[in-house]
Order: structure tokens, then sequence, then C-alpha cells
């Protein structure tokens, strides 16, 4: 990756949750604790089904006028139509912002210098936000940015960080979330996770002392069991891995015990991956990518504590 750095993020969809009841009614549909969330602080999130299994996991923040939910644009559209199921006759309006509002993720020393050139503060803090007259800047882990700016002055914006930070790709900058070991859900991996699989509650996206939201008996008692013996891990292989791809291990014969998360070609060759894997598994035996003969993962260490 280059040391500074700007992409596009159109692959991403922008929600807005407007209306005198958008707080109570995101509290009580979404993981992570919405009522207590700071207002210049993000959070990561996750949204169930009620048998506890994910079905989205999102960055969620407050603007002044309305909470902004930033997800994968190829889940939007079912997420948006299935959370105004239960709108009812609450005050709450759902609108997708993407015609209106341009995404896009800064990385690097230089990004802030960049930032400032086109009006843009960015924030410090852990997941701290700013708002200013030119969009919104949330602080990412790993010394990265999002930045939403609205569509009619977006141009200028671009063209002029792109003078001072490098373009990179879709793939590029989802490994910079595979990297800090932030979990996406894609439409191959719906409903296949429970949040502490993927490590959402050791980001900050699950809350265990609010009220009830679909699937949160089953996310609470998982926890208090301690019954999660598959874990999110981060890993390396040397051929092509995708989200949904099976994983094998040695100990496990037979049967897939484990899925890829996400995966993205690494910057010095071959692929970096989430894995949810069987933790015994990762530590006593071999894990497979796609076949029981498949390539041999490599594991590493996540930038945080996975236990």
């Amino acid at each position: 990756m280059p040391t500074a750095y700007a992409a596009d993020l159109s692959h991403y969809t922008l929600l807005s949750f407007s209306g005198a009841d958008a707080t109570a009614f995101l509290h009580g549909q979404l993981t992570c604790d919405v009522e207590g969330l700071p207002a210049d602080t993000a959070t990561y999130g996750g949204y169930c089904t009620a048998k506890g299994r994910l079905l989205a996991v999102f960055l969620l923040w407050r603007e002044p006028d309305a909470w902004r939910m930033l997800l994968p644009r190829s889940i939007a559209p079912a997420i948006q139509k299935r959370l105004k199921m239960y709108v009812l006759r609450s005050k709450v309006t759902i609108d997708d912002l993407s015609a209106n509002m341009v995404l896009l993720g800064l990385g690097g020393d230089q990004a802030a210098q960049a930032a400032e050139s086109v009006g843009v503060k960015l924030p410090f803090e852990p997941m701290g936000i700013s708002h200013d007259a030119n969009g919104t800047a949330v602080a990412l882990p790993g010394g990265r940015w999002l930045v939403c700016l609205a569509a009619e002055t977006a141009p200028a914006a671009r063209e002029a960080l792109a003078s001072r930070l490098a373009p990179v790709d879709a793939a590029a900058w989802e490994w910079t979330d595979i990297a800090n070991g932030i979990p996406t859900v894609l439409p191959g991996t719906q409903e296949q996770f429970v949040p502490q699989m993927t490590n959402l509650d050791r980001i900050g996206g699950v809350s265990f002392k609010k009220g009830c939201y679909p699937g949160q008996e089953i996310v609470a008692r998982t926890q208090y069991l301690g019954k999660v013996k598959r874990k999110m891990m981060l890993a390396h292989s040397e051929t092509a891995a995708a989200a949904g791809n099976d994983l094998y291990s040695d100990d496990v014969a037979g049967q897939a015990n484990g899925m890829v998360v996400n995966a993205s070609p690494a910057p010095g060759g071959g692929w970096d991956l989430l894995a949810v894997v069987q933790s015994d598994s990762a530590a006593q035996s071999r894990v497979h990518l796609g076949a029981a003969d498949g390539p041999v993962l490599a594991f590493r260490p996540l930038p945080y504590a996975a236990d």
C-alpha cells in the first residue's frame, strides 16, 4: 500500500435514519448501544436475524439531524427494506443517500494535510467524528478515515486529493479493513455467523447491557455460556480466496469447520483474509482453504485481543 492514499468507496451505501423515534428504533434493532453513543463518536455494529445470525455489519454515527449507517452496497437494499418492515407506526424515515453523497477512504501520514486542503478536518480520537461545511469525517482503526462529501462539491475535492494522495481501488481498501480485523458481511456470508464469531464484540459493536433486539437472547446466551468455539482470525494464503469459501482442517475429517469472512490481495503477494475457524484447529492443526487438501493457511496476529 502507498504511504498516503485515497480510495473511492462507491461500493458502499450510506443510509440515513431520521425522525423523532430514530434513536429508539435503531437501539431496538441493532447489537450496538445506540442510545448511549456519544455524539462525537462512531461505532461498529451488527444487525441480526431472530436466531442471532448476522445479516450486516456496519459503521454507525450521529449527524446533527439524523443517524448515518455505512454498509456494503451489495446488501444495503435488502437491509433497508427489512428495517422498514419494522418501523410500523414509529416516526422514522430511512433514506438511501447514495445520490447525494460521495464516500472516500483516506489513509497515511499525509491524509490530514490533504483533507484540510479541501476544507475537511480529520478527527484523531479513536472512532471520532468531525463535521464541517464540506462534509463529515470518521476516524477508523489503522490510521484511516471515512470522508463523506456532498455530491456537488465532491468532484473538485476528489481532484485536489488525487494530487496529494495515491489512488487505490476497492480491493486495496478492503485489505486495510482485513489488516485491522474489521469484518464485512456480504451476500454469501449472511446468516453464517453470530456476532462473537466475527469479533464484533471486540471492536465495540455489541452491547451486553442493553435491552432486546433481534437475536439478543441468543447473542447474550452465547456470551455468558462461553459457547463460541469458532472465532475470526487473520490469515494468509498464497492462492486466491473469497468470502464464503469453506475451510477444512486435518483434525476434523470430512467436513468443513470454518469459513472465509473477507479476503483481498495482499500488498506483498498472495491473499490476506479474515477466517472464522475452530480455535483448537487453528492452534493445533493445519487449516486448508477450499478443500481438505487445499492450500494451508498461515495465521497472523490480529491488531486487538480476540480472546
